[in-house]
């Protein structure tokens, strides 16, 4: 049965290993060990017999804006709704938190998010500071192919 829980610091080397062959394909941002200990509580896990098989990080930008973050789920384990589990824990935590309007994702899996109700916005538009700080980091940067969705959070 999988289990969804709050990541440890205990965590970090088995997600480390997990999203390895994604950053390197440039499909997820690399964080290093101290940027994921820093950003622990950001993070859920979804685990089976204490394995974990996916995780994602909510990060908080601002009262108005969460942003969805490093969404793996282990190849083994896709497409068995473990993504969508744990993207519907990250929007419910944005909601108890009391964000306010939004949370943005950006990815190369549109469809995945708009089957939840996540709505296609130009890059341009995206609200606040967001993402520059990070995109610069990114392989891609400054031709990024990824696309920016938002979930409205009901008011």
């Amino acid at each position: 049965m999988v289990k969804l829980s709050k990541a440890t610091l205990l965590d970090i080397p088995e997600m480390q290993k997990m999203v390895q062959n994604e950053v390197k394909d440039g499909i997820i941002l690399e964080r290093n060990e101290d940027e994921v200990a820093t950003n622990i509580r950001s993070y859920v896990l979804a685990k089976e017999n204490n394995i974990i098989l996916g995780y994602v990080a909510l990060h908080i930008h601002s009262v108005r804006l969460a942003e969805i973050r490093s969404l793996i789920v282990a190849e083994e384990h896709r497409g068995k709704n473990i993504g969508k589990k744990i993207v519907l824990f990250a929007l419910e935590e944005a909601r108890s938190l009391k964000i306010s309007e939004e949370v943005l994702v950006l990815t190369y899996l549109p469809d995945f998010f708009k089957k939840m109700n996540f709505v296609e916005i130009a890059k341009e538009t995206i609200p606040e500071h967001k993402i520059w700080a990070d995109c610069i980091k990114c392989i891609h940067f400054p031709i990024c192919n990824e696309i920016s969705l938002v979930y409205k959070l009901a008011v």
